[in-house]
């Protein structure tokens, strides 16, 4: 069994940070070990606000310390790192990384880097943008950027998705091995379907799923997609299938939710659908 230590958000109620990702990867097989940078009762987007704290700095440390103790830190084999409650905790989360592949070379650092969206809602803590640009990249594995933080990133403006895909090969000439942009949005091929992009060593591949007209649009969705992935190529899946498959369980999700008419992501209701996806829609080499 693949064991992966996912450091990022949890929310009480609903669906974001580690609350979206550790069920998805254990109903898919993996030993989750959740470290969470955030408590909060709800995700930041509600409009009635939400209550909660950032873990206080040296929390994730000390965990990652109390894990090497017992022995156990080094039978980790990826480290999942997503919403930082500050920039503190993302120098944490790279020590961690350092820590645990010293003790096991072949591990994985996936990075989802949410560097905050403020006309949705999402907000981040001072420099944590600025982090994940100048400390985080060049230390990340695999990287899961939307649009915006793609742009971020790179310091490039991004129209069209030949921009894209330039955008994701100057990440892998930084050290990134593979990277997923999670959603084109405005820049992709339709805008009315769900697309995204995968760069890697086997080429650029691109796929989509049906956009649903939610009247709210649920939350959570980029961490259950890095989750995913990182769950399909542990499990041992090429990078292509991995994509495929990550892109039809996250439409499972998404059909159910919409069918709910629901703002909170369905995870037990698609569990099943999520886990065995059946793959409609194929990725195409670019």
């Amino acid at each position: 069994m693949k064991r992966v230590l996912s450091i990022q958000s949890h929310v009480v109620f609903g669906c974001a940070g580690n609350s979206a990702a550790v069920f998805p990867m254990r109903r898919m097989g993996l030993d989750v070990w959740p470290v969470n940078t955030v408590q909060f009762s709800n995700h930041t987007q509600y409009s009635e606000g939400w209550q909660g704290m950032v873990m206080p700095a040296g929390h994730i440390g000390q965990l990652v310390g109390g894990l090497a103790d017992i022995g156990v830190l080094g039978q980790c084999d990826a480290l999942l790192s997503g919403y930082l409650g500050s920039v503190e905790q993302g120098e944490e989360i790279l020590a961690a990384v350092a820590r645990l592949k010293a003790l096991n070379p072949d591990a994985l650092y996936f990075c989802d880097p949410v560097m905050g969206h403020p006309d949705k809602g999402c907000i981040v803590a001072p420099g944590v943008a600025e982090f994940f640009k100048t400390r985080a990249l060049a230390c990340a594995d695999m990287l899961a950027p939307n649009l915006l933080e793609l742009e971020q990133l790179t310091a490039r403006e991004i129209r069209n998705v030949p921009e894209a895909l330039a955008a994701c090969q100057q990440l892998r000439e930084q050290g990134a091995k593979l990277v997923m942009v999670k959603h084109l949005g405005r820049v992709g091929f339709d805008p009315d379907r769900f697309e995204m992009l995968l760069v890697c060593d086997a080429g650029a591949f691109h796929v989509s799923r049906p956009l649903y007209p939610f009247k709210r649009h649920p939350i959570g969705v980029g961490d259950l997609l890095s989750a995913t992935l990182l769950a399909n190529l542990l499990a041992g899946q090429d990078p292509v299938l991995a994509f495929e498959r990550t892109n039809a369980s996250v439409d499972a999700v998404m059909a159910h939710t919409w069918l709910a008419g629901a703002y909170e992501l369905q995870l037990v209701a698609a569990q099943q659908a999520m886990a065995e996806p059946e793959i409609r829609t194929r990725a195409t080499h670019l």
